[in-house]
């Protein structure tokens, strides 16, 4: 294996560093504009929210589970071409644009609108899994991706019992996220009830998410606060 190519943790770091999350490890004062910022702006915001309320208001009017389900693709196609045409970074609404087709063949296929919303449910079973195994191993998740982001200056977090409570603590939090979706979204599906799927993937989507988010960065800033990064050294830029 070659010097150059990056290891394993290199990898997770670079990975970590282009998420959301990376802006926990900041030492700036979370203002509402730097958590929308965190979440992709108002671009970022408008990308996340608008092809599930199109789904919703179309659904709602029209009942048609094909024109509510392809709209929304539309939706995230035009998107796509906004920010070629703009030059702006296609990743985020190519991403988009992806989990909204899968989203729409699924229900378009099965003949289900509540389908429209399966992925999402499974993405979040998914991540609470996660989390709660990296609890069980005592290798909370969260503490993983602050250690990644911080480099040496978090290395040693697992030997400091204050700093691992808190990030511990933090990381059922984000159970606390997933679990509360998956507590009401897996009733609405079973009962079919497309209107109330919609209305809270758009309450417990980006809201409940930017909150959790905050919550993190200021636990998280509460054991490595800026006065310690400036008496060991500068910390690790994050973007």
């Amino acid at each position: 294996m070659s010097d150059e190519q990056p290891n394993l943790s290199e990898a997770l770091a670079k990975a970590v560093g282009k998420s959301s999350i990376s802006s926990v490890a900041s030492g700036e004062l979370p203002t509402g504009a730097a958590i929308v910022a965190s979440i992709g702006g108002v671009r970022g915001l408008v990308e996340s929210i608008l092809p599930s309320f199109v789904f919703l208001v179309i659904y709602l009017l029209t009942k048609n589970l094909v024109l509510s389900a392809l709209v929304p693709v539309g939706v995230a196609v035009l998107f796509i071409i906004i920010r070629m045409a703009t030059k702006l970074p296609l990743a985020p609404a190519v991403t988009g644009a992806v989990g909204v087709g899968i989203t729409a063949a699924l229900a378009i296929l099965t003949g289900r609108a509540e389908n429209n919303f399966v992925l999402g449910i499974l993405t979040n079973a998914a991540y609470l899994l996660a989390m709660l195994v990296s609890l069980v191993v005592r290798r909370p998740l969260i503490g993983l991706i602050v250690g990644l982001l911080m480099g040496e200056r978090a290395a040693n977090w697992r030997q400091e019992p204050r700093r691992y409570r808190v990030l511990t603590l933090v990381t059922w939090f984000w159970v606390a996220l997933f679990g509360i979706r998956l507590a009401v979204e897996v009733p609405l599906y079973l009962a079919g009830n497309v209107a109330g799927l919609a209305v809270a993937k758009l309450i417990l989507g980006v809201p409940l998410y930017a909150v959790v988010l905050w919550v993190t960065w200021l636990f998280v800033r509460s054991v490595f606060p800026p006065a310690v990064a400036d008496s060991e050294g500068e910390s690790p830029k994050v973007s």
